[in-house]
C-alpha cells in the first residue's frame, strides 16, 4: 500500500526492455508441465535465460491459476533464515506476532490457488530446498517454477533443463527460427543502427555465436562491443582468447567457461576505472542510485568526480542495466554482479568498500533516527525501502566485524523504519542477533532490549516487552544514558497501556516526561502526548485525551510532513471522540488518520482506523457497513498481531459493534459481509469508507447463488460433493486430495457462509441450482 515506494504486487512481473528470441519449443514444454505438475525447476547454466523464460511462460498460463502468480526474487537474499520474509514481502504479507513468518506464509496459501516463482536459488539451495519441500506438503494448491543452476533435489521436483540457443550452419537458415544467429542480429542493431546479416558477413557471425556456444548472455556482451571494434576484429580477438584457455587446440569448452571466458574478455576491454566500479558494484544486493555509487564506491583510485562517466561505460557495456523502478536506478544481472565479487575479493579492496557500504546505510538510518518526526520523513522512510536489500547485505556485513557494536548502532537506528514498515518479525530477528552479540551491560545492548520492547509491543508480546524494558532500564541508568532511558519508559509505558495496568502506566509517563524534557526529547515528547492520550481514552477521559492529542499536533506544527505520529495522534482522538459520544467529531478526525495510515502503508494503524469506523457504522444502525469493515480490520489483525494489540477496553468496543451488527443482520448475512470486506482488496476498503459508502464494490446480496461467490474455485467443487451426499473422505477421493484437506475445505465452507451444518449448505446449493 505504500505510496512511492516501489515494491510489485503479486501477480506482477517486470516488464521486457528487449525482444524475446525464440524458445517457442520450450515455452510450450514448460507450459504443459506448469499445468500437469505442482514442481518444475528450470535448471541450466548462469546466463542461458532461465529467468526470462520462465517469467514469459508463467505470464502466459497465470489464468490457470486461480489466485495469480507472484515473482520472489531471491538473487539479492544471502541469509537463507531471512528465505521466508523476503516470499512474506513478495506476497505482500505483515507480519505476525507470535508466529514465524515460515506459518504466516503457509496459512496464506493454505487455500490458494497460485503459481509461486523462485528466482535464483542456486545459492540457498538447501532453503530453497526446504521451503519447496514444506509447500508440496502443506499447501495443496500451490505450483512452485524455480530457476537454479542445479536442481533442488525435493520429492515431487520435475526438472527442465535449458539449453544454449541453436546455432545454425548459414544465415539462410537463421531468419525467423529464434536461433543464436537471430539474438545476435537484433542486439547487434540496437548498437550498430543498419547492421543486418549478408552474404558477406554471415560466415562471421555463425563463427562468433557458434563460438559463443549459443550462450544468450555471452552474445549479449559480445555484441556491445560492435560500438568500438568491427565484427572481424570482434571475432579474432575473441578467438584469441578462447585459443589461450585451449592450448591451441580445437577443443570445445565447457559451457560455463565459455560464459566466464566471454565475461573476462568484457572485463579486459574496460578502461581500469571500470574495472574497479564493476567490482566495488558487487556490494549492491538490490538495485541502486548514482548517489549511492558515489558515497560506497569513490576513494583516491576512483575519484567522485568520474563515478558518474565510469558508471555510463558500464551502462554502454550493458555490464550495468537501467532498473525497471521508478526512479534513476540501476542494477546488475547476478552473473555480472558475481564475477565483480570474485574481482572484488581479489583485490584486497573488499573490507574497504563494505565499510563505506556500512558507513553509508548507518548516516541514512543515524539521520532518520535523530530526525524522525521532521518534514522529509515519507520521503526518507521510502528511500530506505527501496534499498531493503542493501540494508540487509550492510547488516550482514556489519555483523562480520570483529566490533559488534557496528551493527548495533545500524540495526538500532532503524527503529522508525522498522516501526512504519510493520517489518516486526524481521526486526525482531536482527535485534537478536544483536542481543547475541551484545551480551555485556552497554548502551547497544540497552537499546536493542527497548527497541524491540517498543516493537513487539504493537504485536500484543507484553509480557516479553516489559520484561525486556525491566532489563533495559537500570542499565541505561547506570550507563548514565538520559536520553535513552527516557525512550526506554515510553516504551514501558505503551506495554502498559496495552495490557490494561493504566496506574503504573501513569508513574512511567511522569518520570518519562521529566526526563524528555530536560533533554529536550521532541520526538519522545510528541509520541509520549499521543501514548498518554491513549492511556486517558482507556481510562474513559476523553477530553484530556483529546487535549494531549492537541498537544502532541502543536508540538509537530501545523503543515508538517510528519506522518507516522500524527495519524497516531488523529487516530487516538478519533477514538476518544467516539468514547465521548461526539460522533462527527470521531468521524473527522477518523477519515483523517486512515487516510494518513493507508497512504504510508502502515498496517496495524490501519486496522485500527478501521476498527473505529466499523464501530461508528454500527452505532449508526449501518450493519452492513459495520461489518464489512470489521472484517478488513480482522484480515490485518491476523497478519500483523493480536487484535487492538490485546488491550481489553478497546475489545469491549470491538465486540459491542460485532454484536449490534449481527444482530440486525442475522447470522448468515452478517457472516457474508464480514468474508466480503476480509477478502475486498485493501485500497478498496478504504475507498468505499472514506466515500461513506454502506456496499462494498462487488457486495453480494443475501440469496444464496452469489453467496456461493465467496468461495474458491475448490470449495465451490466441495460444495457441490455436499450437495450429492458424499462424506469427506469419499470427497476426498473424488478430488485426489487427502482428507485432511477434504476436512479443512468444508470446515471453510461453513464459517465463510455462516452455516452451521453440512445440510444447509447442500441447501444453499440446490437454492443455487434451481435459479
Amino acid at each position: 500500500m505504500t505510496l512511492g515506494t516501489f515494491r510489485r504486487r503479486p501477480g506482477e512481473l517486470p516488464r521486457d526492455v528487449t525482444a524475446f528470441i525464440g524458445r517457442r519449443t520450450e515455452q510450450s514444454e514448460l507450459a504443459a508441465l506448469l499445468i500437469g505438475e505442482r514442481l518444475v525447476t528450470v535448471t541450466g547454466p548462469g546466463g542461458v535465460g532461465k529467468t526470462r523464460l520462465s517469467l514469459r511462460v508463467a505470464d502466459a498460463v497465470k489464468e490457470r491459476f486461480a489466485d495469480g502468480i507472484c515473482l520472489i526474487e531471491l538473487s539479492a537474499l544471502r541469509d537463507p533464515e531471512l528465505l521466508p520474509h523476503t516470499a512474506c514481502t513478495a506476497l505482500g504479507l505483515p507480519e505476525k506476532a507470535g508466529q514465524t513468518q515460515l506459518d504466516t506464509l503457509l496459512d496464506h496459501l493454505q487455500e490458494r490457488d497460485i503459481l509461486l516463482i523462485l528466482d535464483t536459488c542456486e545459492h540457498l539451495i538447501d532453503a530453497c530446498a526446504g521451503l519447496a519441500d514444506i509447500l508440496m506438503r502443506e499447501t495443496p494448491r500451490v505450483c512452485v517454477l524455480a530457476t537454479s543452476r542445479q536442481p533442488l533435489d525435493v520429492p515431487g521436483e520435475h526438472t527442465y533443463m535449458i539449453a544454449p540457443l541453436p546455432v545454425p550452419d548459414s544465415v539462410a537458415l537463421a531468419a525467423g527460427s529464434g536461433n543464436a544467429i537471430e539474438l545476435f542480429a537484433l542486439r547487434a542493431a540496437t548498437v550498430v543502427p543498419g547492421f543486418q546479416l549478408t552474404e558477406a558477413n554471415g560466415d562471421q557471425v555463425v563463427a562468433l555465436c557458434r563460438r559463443l556456444d549459443g550462450m544468450p548472455l555471452a552474445i549479449e556482451l559480445a555484441t556491445v562491443r560492435l560500438r568500438a571494434v568491427p565484427l572481424e576484429q570482434l571475432i579474432e580477438r575473441l578467438e584469441d582468447r578462447f585459443r589461450l584457455l585451449t592450448g591451441g587446440r580445437r577443443t570445445a569448452l565447457p559451457r560455463h567457461q565459455t560464459l566466464r571466458t566471454t565475461i573476462d574478455w568484457s572485463h579486459d576491454l574496460c578502461t581500469p576505472a571500470e574495472r574497479v566500479l564493476w567490482a566495488r558494484l558487487s556490494v549492491f544486493a538490490g538495485s541502486f542510485d548514482m548517489e549511492a555509487v558515489e558515497e560506497v564506491c569513490a576513494d583516491d583510485r576512483l575519484p567522485v568526480e568520474t563515478v558518474m562517466e565510469t558508471l555510463i561505460g558500464l551502462v554502454d557495456k550493458s555490464l550495468v542495466l537501467l532498473a525497471d523502478e521508478p526512479g534513476a536506478r540501476y542494477r546488475q544481472l547476478d552473473t555480472i554482479r558475481e564475477y565483480g565479487a570474485d574481482q572484488l575479493a581479489r583485490s584486497g579492496e573488499q573490507a574497504a568498500v563494505r565499510g563505506r557500504q556500512i558507513a553509508r546505510f548507518h548516516r541514512l538510518a543515524a539521520y532518520f533516527d535523530e530526525h524522525f518526526i521532521d518534514d522529509d520523513q515519507v520521503e526518507r522512510y521510502r528511500a530506505l525501502r527501496r534499498d531493503h536489500a542493501n540494508l540487509r547485505a550492510a547488516m550482514e556485513h556489519a555483523m562480520l566485524l570483529p566490533d559488534p557494536n557496528v551493527a548495533a548502532d545500524l540495526i538500532n537506528a532503524l527503529w522508525g523504519y522498522w516501526q512504519i514498515s510493520c517489518l516486526y518479525t524481521e526486526s525482531r530477528y536482527w535485534l537478536g542477533q544483536v542481543l547475541h552479540r551484545c551480551t555485556a551491560p552497554s548502551r547497544q545492548r540497552a537499546r536493542a532490549l527497548g527497541v524491540r520492547a517498543y516493537l513487539i509491543a504493537f504485536q500484543g508480546d507484553l509480557d516479553t516487552a516489559l520484561s525486556d524494558c525491566d532489563e533495559a532500564l537500570p542499565m541505561a541508568e547506570e550507563l548514565g544514558e538520559r536520553l535513552l532511558a527516557g525512550r526506554i519508559l515510553l516504551y514501558r509505558h505503551l506495554a502498559l497501556c496495552f495490557a490494561g495496568r493504566l496506574a503504573e502506566a501513569a508513574e512511567a509517563a511522569e518520570t518519562a516526561l521529566k526526563i524528555m524534557e530536560e533533554v529536550d526529547d521532541r520526538i519522545g515528547l510528541v509520541a509520549l502526548d499521543a501514548q498518554d492520550g491513549y492511556r486517558h481514552h482507556l481510562a474513559g477521559e476523553p477530553e484530556e485525551a483529546r487535549r494531549l492529542c492537541e498537544h502532541g499536533l502543536l508540538r509537530l506544527g501545523h503543515g508538517t510532513g510528519e506522518q507516522w505520529l500524527r495519524g497516531y495522534l488523529y487516530y487516538i482522538t478519533s477514538a476518544a471522540l467516539f468514547g465521548k459520544g461526539d460522533y462527527v467529531g470521531c468521524e473527522t478526525a477518523g477519515r483523517t488518520a486512515i487516510g494518513i495510515k493507508t497512504e504510508l502503508g502502515d498496517m496495524i494503524g490501519t486496522a485500527y482506523c478501521l476498527e473505529t469506523h466499523a464501530w461508528l457504522a454500527a452505532v449508526r444502525g449501518r450493519a452492513q457497513r459495520a461489518a464489512w469493515l470489521l472484517g478488513a480490520a480482522d484480515r490485518l489483525w491476523r497478519m500483523t498481531g493480536l487484535r487492538l494489540s490485546g488491550t481489553v477496553v478497546m475489545e469491549e468496543f470491538h465486540q459491542s459493534a460485532t454484536s449490534a451488527a449481527l444482530a440486525a443482520l442475522g447470522e448468515k448475512r452478517f457472516a457474508e459481509q464480514r468474508e466480503h470486506g476480509a477478502h475486498t482488496p485493501l485500497e478498496k476498503v478504504v475507498g468505499a469508507a472514506l466515500a461513506d459508502a454502506d456496499r462494498l464494490p462487488g457486495c453480494a446480496p443475501a440469496a444464496g447463488g452469489p453467496a456461493m461467490e465467496l468461495l474458491t474455485r475448490r470449495e465451490r467443487e466441495v460444495a457441490v460433493l455436499l450437495h450429492e451426499g458424499l462424506s469427506n473422505r469419499e470427497i476426498a477421493e473424488r478430488l485426489h486430495i487427502s482428507k485432511r484437506t477434504a476436512d479443512t475445505h468444508v470446515e471453510h465452507i461453513l464459517a465463510k457462509l455462516g452455516l452451521t451444518s453440512r445440510a444447509k449448505v447442500a441447501e444453499l446449493v440446490a437454492g443455487a441450482t434451481n435459479r
